[in-house]
């Protein structure tokens, strides 16, 4: 390709440039290249232009990666197809958000499930099959090697993360009198704190493997659960329970340090127990040791648990700042983190005190994480009264300069905090930035299925609210499935977006989606999608497709599944499909949901009766129109008589079909006719 364009004589010379560039002993050849001439090589008379260096280098060094990551810049996302992360097939592939969720469990449940088999019997697993083997590649060992009590023993089950076996093995080694080391018996209080004297499940084994392997790393900091703390209990799983194995053995220590303390502090607070580490905090000072920056950071988080009133947590969390400075104990990121998510529930004290510790931050040199703004804007716009976009602004440009690298777990909940402040904020502008931030480098990666289904569903639902309807639709292709499963809302969004832009004609193709996304069951965008379609008249072509998505309404309410309940029409859906029957000129149709009124006790609007008048006369129906007269006479109407009046005027009628018509007497008519005879009585 480049020696076509460059002809060949001129690729030759280019190469040979490069090949006498390469000289030995390292040296680099300069070459002065002059914008003073053409590319055919005749001079400009120009005397005055610059002339450009250029310094070819001998040899380029690669990244590892750099085959790989310039193959994979040549591949561009495929916006019909779903995460990578499922499998090809079409029953294999999610439909929603929901099924998204369930199928990604599904799979990590399986991986679970076969290390699971590999622990529980490994004397099956024994064969080294692979050549060459690959030691990184294979089953971890997971068996103990040592047998007898000791307590080499024991320092391996609690390497293995053998709960149960090492509680069992520390209290034979203390009843036959063996002395335990305290490095030993610290490392157990690890093992118990950390999984809150419970057996390690195979979901958290992972998760947790590296930080257990660090004890010095807070445990509660580095793999914090995913949902937000609940009212008494600092963890979605196991609650500290009362004189657990943790506290015995703690208490049955010949020697204690501080990190004996320490461990218990974390492991309280870890699993809900707050009163009980400030009470250990308490023994911790009264030792006269000193604790380290991960637990102080811990006790931070418990904060809100211990006291009630925001003045009072805000003084309770500088307090432990004071002890840290007394202490000599340096602040790192995750405790200015835990500060920030104190300051979170602490009402308007968060938002008077959470930039000044910005600055402190600012002041320290300490970089914020994303996970900082994200606490950050969680306090000035989540409630009532949201604060000037100010803020926000600030924050997405120190964002929009960096690329950031997972330092808290809280780090994966900023795109998604950031993006419903700029929905709150009706901001289009601020959101686009924020988009632009998320794709530069590997930020993207802070998005799980769920996170990034968040996410993206926030950002079209501004995108509905805020942009052109033709920008909507570019968006809305480019991000369904491959991105994001639109929610009902988005959904809804999208089709008020269409109604605004008077581009209705997009429906039969939005109708088609829902269906896809298992939506066609779903009252409240069956009555919208249909109230749309039958609003106004359209060109033919468009009635038509109308309705087709109408008869497809109409097939799910008839639709009978055991594990489905049954779809019930309301009057204005009926008369929506009706309407869009008979100006589709299906006029059977459309007689077939006019009895479904009659079925259901519910009465049509005038609209649906001319509509469906006008309909037979257009196809030269007279039975069906004197049947609407029958229904509209049976329903007692007043319109009744003004319909059978048109049909005398409009229609040709046979003799038949007139006498038919003379007979059916409306109410009115019966009234009148009674109180003529009760006259002539007189």
């Amino acid at each position: 390709m480049a020696a076509r364009r460059l002809g060949g004589s001129s690729w030759q010379q280019v190469v040979s440039l490069s090949r006498r560039c390469c000289l030995p002993g390292g040296r680099r050849e300069r070459y002065r290249c002059s914008s003073s001439s053409t590319a055919l090589g005749k001079p400009v008379e120009n005397s005055g232009v610059t002339q450009e260096e250029i310094v070819l280098p001998r040899k380029k060094t690669w990244d590892k990666l750099a085959v790989l990551q310039t193959l994979a810049s040549t591949v561009n996302r495929d916006p019909t197809a779903a995460h990578y992360m499922f499998q090809d097939d079409p029953f294999l592939m999610p439909r929603n958000a929901a099924n998204s969720r369930l199928f990604a469990l599904s799979k990590e449940s399986g991986k679970n499930t076969a290390k699971y088999i590999i622990k529980q019997f490994p004397q099956y697993f024994d064969k080294t099959l692979a050549e060459p083997n690959v030691s990184c590649l294979m089953p971890e060992t997971l068996t103990p090697q040592i047998e007898g009590v000791s307590e080499e023993s024991l320092k391996e089950r609690v390497h293995l993360r053998r709960v149960k076996d090492s509680v069992d093995l520390f209290d034979q080694l203390i009843q036959a009198g063996t002395p335990v080391s305290l490095e030993t018996t610290n490392s157990l209080l690890d093992l118990l704190c950390f999984y809150g004297d419970r057996e390690p499940t195979p979901e958290k084994e992972e998760e947790e493997k590296e930080d257990l392997e660090e004890p010095q790393v807070n445990v509660s900091e580095q793999k914090a659960p995913k949902r937000q703390f609940q009212r008494g209990s600092q963890s979605s799983g196991s609650r500290w329970r009362e004189d657990n194995n943790a506290e015995r053995i703690f208490k049955i220590m010949p020697e204690r340090n501080a990190h004996s303390y320490c461990t218990m502090i974390r492991g309280m607070v870890k699993h809900g127990a707050a009163a009980k580490a400030y009470d250990m905090y308490t023994d911790l000072l009264n030792e006269r040791h000193k604790a380290d920056v991960h637990t102080f950071n811990a006790l931070i988080t418990a904060v809100p648990y211990l006291k009630e009133r925001f003045l009072e947590r805000w003084e309770l969390a500088k307090v432990f700042l004071n002890h840290m400075a007394q202490q000599g104990v340096q602040p790192n990121l995750l405790t200015f983190n835990a500060v920030l998510k104190t300051l979170r529930r602490c009402g308007a004290v968060g938002r008077s005190m959470s930039l000044l510790v910005i600055k402190e931050m600012e002041a320290l040199d300490i970089e914020p994480s994303l996970a900082t703004y994200d606490h950050l804007l969680f306090i000035f716009y989540r409630g009532v009264d949201l604060c000037p976009s100010g803020i926000i602004s600030e924050v997405l440009d120190d964002v929009e300069k960096r690329t950031f690298t997972p330092q808290d777990p809280d780090d994966a909940n900023f795109f998604a905090t950031a993006m419903q402040a700029c929905c709150d904020l009706k901001d289009i502008k601020l959101a686009y930035r924020l988009n632009k931030a998320m794709e530069k480098g590997d930020n993207w990666k802070f998005l799980d299925v769920d996170r990034l289904n968040a996410y993206w569903s926030k950002f079209f639902s501004l995108l509905c609210m805020m942009e052109q309807i033709d920008v909507v639709l570019k968006w809305y292709k480019g991000m369904s499935p491959s991105l994001f499963y639109p929610t009902p809302k988005n959904i809804l969004d999208l089709l008020q977006a269409l109604d605004a832009a008077n581009h209705l004609e997009v429906i039969p193709s939005v109708w088609e989606d829902m269906k896809q996304l298992g939506f066609n069951r779903r009252q409240d965008l069956l009555e919208e999608l249909l109230s749309l379609m039958s609003r106004e008249q359209h060109p033919e072509e468009i009635q038509l497709a109308f309705a087709k998505c109408a008869e497809d309404i109409k097939a799910v309410h008839e639709q009978s599944r055991r594990d489905q309940a049954p779809l019930e029409w309301t009057s204005n859906m009926l008369g929506h499909v009706v309407l869009l029957f008979s100006r589709a000129g299906r006029t059977q149709d459309a007689w077939n949901m006019m009895e479904r009124f009659q079925q259901i006790n519910r009465i049509p609007t005038e609209q649906v009766m001319d509509e469906f008048l006008n309909c037979a006369k257009q196809t030269n129906c007279p039975d069906e129109a004197i049947k609407l007269v029958k229904l509209a006479v049976s329903f007692g109407l007043p319109s009744s008589q003004r319909l059978k009046s048109r049909m005398e005027k409009e229609f040709e009628l046979s003799e038949k079909q007139k006498k038919t018509l003379e007979s059916i007497k409306s109410d009115s008519d019966s009234s009148d006719s009674d109180s003529d005879s009760d006259s002539d009585r007189d």
